[in-house]
């Protein structure tokens, strides 16, 4: 392959991370916890859209389960949003650890 061919390549490559990027970007993902008590959207960029609370999971005497339920719905909704970007960027590189992607 000469050097024109890589620098070809190398753009087109460029070009579909950007596409892929956009993709996340514009794809939200949803966590939950305690059969849906509390949910969370988070986009491919990992920013939060949407947080829905169910009145049964507010207890004025008991603030704490419902800190915990955001928690285990936003590292869900995390969790998704890292296998997906994995998943799209994985298969722009073929499965090779590039760093920073």
């Amino acid at each position: 392959m000469n050097q024109a061919q890589m620098m070809q390549q190398m753009r087109k490559m460029q070009q579909e991370m950007a596409r892929i990027q956009e993709e996340l970007a514009n794809t939200v993902v949803e966590g939950s916890a305690s059969g849906g008590l509390v949910t969370v959207g988070i986009t491919g960029e990992f920013q939060v859209k949407k947080v829905t609370i169910k009145p049964d999971a507010v207890d004025p005497d008991d603030v704490e389960t419902l800190e915990d339920l955001l928690v285990v719905a936003l590292n869900d909704a995390l969790g998704k949003v890292q296998a997906l970007s994995s998943q799209k960027m994985g298969a722009l590189t073929g499965g090779l650890k590039i760093p920073g992607m």
